[in-house]
């Protein structure tokens, strides 16, 4: 029985990912900017058994849901194709992500999965085909493959990858504001906003217009402009979401708040900028001399965790993810 296993760490966009070009392929309408986190692990292991004959899936020893388990088996056949194989297989996952943290867990898991699968069916892929890959399963598992601060582009199939971006060192400050889960998925909404919002196409121009600006302020090892770069985008992401017909609204009264105190804390000196994704928790980037006194002026507000910059999904020794 041939098997493999790879670790993976989620990641968390500076420029947003938001509306796909076509969504079979998972392209993107504009390209975005992540950090890998150095937290927060999935590890997954692929054992093929040609004599099964259906793919089985478990989550942290329990076995999958429906709806994960047809989104792994249409994973798994992707590979499939890639390989010439007809093999099922046995997929298990153990995700170190607190499921109340408010961070995607799929971006690690189809990273994971991604760089397992391939080398349990034989392939050999470099980095570009495992981001191109692990994009099929989730748009921002195209990161996950990549250390650190990642670039992934859009275009078409071939086009559509990520790759890793030099730039200033800083930390992540994750604000757990909310636990509840969240009444619209980041799937359904990203839908819906680029059926209704009347502003769709200036967010779509104006995502690559800050992605350009990102990418400069990194390759000037400017944390100042990346930040504030960072913070405007999470803002304009989040009127876009709420100007959708109907409306969807993210950010409550306490993520409000956490911006405001983030922006008090830089008028007082300490430099930091803030984010959120489709969800109400902020994160928070500084740099790494000031991340703890962050996390200390901002725990008042909810539960903070600190994070730096990871690796990307790597291929396991036989036997190590235990």
């Amino acid at each position: 029985m041939n098997e493999a296993s790879a670790r993976a760490f989620p990641n968390i966009a500076l420029v947003k990912y938001w509306g796909k070009q076509d969504t079979s392929l998972i392209l993107p309408v504009a390209g975005s900017l992540s950090l890998t986190l150095d937290t927060y692990a999935t590890t997954t292991t692929v054992r093929l058994d040609p004599d099964a004959a259906a793919d089985s899936f478990s989550l942290n020893g329990v076995p999958g849901a429906a709806t994960p388990t047809q989104r792994v088996t249409r994973f798994l056949d992707l590979v499939r194709e890639l390989a010439g194989s007809t093999a099922r297989a046995r997929v298990d996952s153990l995700s170190e992500i607190p499921t109340d943290a408010g961070l995607a867990s799929s971006a690690a898991g189809f990273a994971a999965l991604a760089v397992a699968a391939g080398a349990a069916y034989g392939l050999e892929l470099d980095a570009r085909a495992l981001s191109r890959l692990a994009r099929r399963g989730s748009g921002s598992a195209a990161r996950s493959i990549i250390s650190g601060l990642a670039v992934w582009h859009a275009g078409d199939d071939a086009q559509s990858f990520a790759e890793p971006v030099g730039g200033p060192e800083f930390k992540m400050i994750i604000l757990t504001l909310d636990r509840s889960a969240k009444r619209v998925s980041s799937r359904d909404a990203m839908v819906r906003t680029a059926q209704t919002s009347p502003f769709y196409d200036g967010w779509i121009s104006s995502t690559a217009q800050t992605l350009d600006a990102a990418l400069a302020a990194c390759h000037a090892d400017d944390f100042t402009a990346l930040g504030l770069l960072t913070e405007l985008h999470a803002l304009r992401m989040h009127a876009l979401i709420q100007s959708a017909d109907p409306p969807i609204r993210y950010l409550k009264p306490a993520s409000i708040a956490a911006f405001d105190r983030v922006e008090e804390l830089r008028a007082a000196g300490l430099e930091c900028y803030a984010t959120a994704d489709a969800g109400p928790n902020v994160v928070v980037i500084a740099r790494p001399s000031d991340a703890d006194q962050v996390a200390a002026e901002l725990v008042t507000l909810g539960e903070t965790t600190v994070v730096g910059a990871g690796p990307g999904a790597t291929l396991l020794p036989r036997g190590a993810a235990g």
